[in-house]
C-alpha cells in the first residue's frame, strides 16, 4: 500500500529539482500525478514516471492556464486530491535599490500570484470529492530576512501567510492548507554548474552544515499530502538545516 494510493495530485515545477523529485515520489506511493512545468521539462518527468501521469505546459502567473491545468486532472483522472503549488523563482542577489520593478513583479506573480491561482483553482476541484491536500512551497527566506533578497523574502513571506489564511478559510471544508520552506538546496544551477552532488568545500550557513537534497524537501511534501498530517494544517514547516531556530 503506497501512502498516496487512490489520490490524484497535481506537482507544479515539476520538471526539475524539488518538484520532479516530489512527482516521482508521489507516482511511486500510488498517485495519480499531473506534471506541470513552464518550459516542456514536465513531459520528461512524465516519461520517466510512465503510466498514470500526464504533462501540462503551464506558467502558473497566467489565471487560465492554472485553471486549465486543474481542468487536466479532473478530465484525466477524475478528481483532484491533492495540490503541490513549487514553481516558484528566486531572482538575483541584491540591495533593493538595485532591484528592478520587472524583476519585482515577476517575482510577487509566480510566487505569490501563482500559488493564489493554485488554491483558487484546486478548491473547487477539492470541494467536489470531500476536501484534499495543498501545499505550497515557500522558503525559509519567507520567514526570516535575507541579505540582499529583499523582493523573494517578500513573495515568499506572502506566501507563508496566504497559506496560513487560507488553511482558515477551508479548515471545515475538508481542505488542508500547508507549507514547506527549504532552505538551501541543491537543485537548479548549482547541479547544472558543479553536478548533482554538493563539492564538500562548499560552506553553507545553516547548523547541519550542507546543501538539502531535492528528495529530502519530497519527503516532507510527501507527510503533508498524505494521510498521515490530517491534523495539520496552516502549518509553515522549516526544511533548512536548522537555519531559522537558530
Amino acid at each position: 500500500m503506497g501512502r498516496l494510493d487512490g489520490k490524484v495530485a497535481i506537482v507544479t515545477g515539476a520538471g526539475s529539482g524539488i518538484g520532479k523529485a516530489s512527482a516521482l515520489l508521489f507516482a511511486a506511493e500510488g498517485a495519480k500525478v499531473v506534471c506541470a512545468d513552464m518550459n516542456g521539462s514536465e513531459k520528461d518527468t512524465v516519461a520517466e514516471i510512465g503510466a498514470g501521469a500526464v504533462a501540462v505546459q503551464v506558467d502558473v502567473a497566467v489565471a487560465a492556464e492554472v485553471q486549465n491545468m486543474v481542468e487536466t486532472a479532473e478530465r484525466e483522472f477524475g478528481r483532484l486530491d491533492v495540490l503541490f503549488n513549487n514553481a516558484g523563482i528566486s531572482g538575483p542577489f541584491g540591495p533593493i535599490h538595485e532591484l528592478d520593478e520587472e524583476t519585482l513583479d515577476r517575482l510577487l506573480a509566480v510566487n505569490i500570484k501563482g500559488t493564489f491561482f493554485g488554491i483558487k483553482y484546486a478548491v473547487p476541484a477539492m470541494l467536489r470529492t470531500g476536501g484534499g491536500s495543498i501545499i505550497n512551497t515557500a522558503s525559509n527566506a519567507g520567514m526570516v530576512g535575507w541579505k540582499d533578497k529583499a523582493g523573494y523574502s517578500a513573495a515568499k513571506g506572502g506566501v507563508v501567510l496566504l497559506t496560513k489564511s487560507a488553511a482558515l478559510d477551508y479548515a471545515k471544508s475538508g481542505i488542508r492548507v500547508n507549507a514547506v520552506c527549504p532552505g538551501m538546496t541543491w537543485t537548479g544551477m548549482a547541479v547544472a554548474q558543479a553536478g548533482p552532488t554538493p563539492p564538500a568545500d562548499i560552506k553553507v550557513p545553516n547548523p547541519m552544515a550542507r546543501f538539502a537534497r531535492p528528495e529530502e524537501l519530497a519527503a516532507a511534501a510527501l507527510f503533508l499530502a498524505s494521510d498521515e498530517s490530517s491534523f495539520m494544517t496552516g502549518v509553515a514547516m522549516p526544511v533548512d538545516g536548522g537555519y531559522v531556530a537558530r
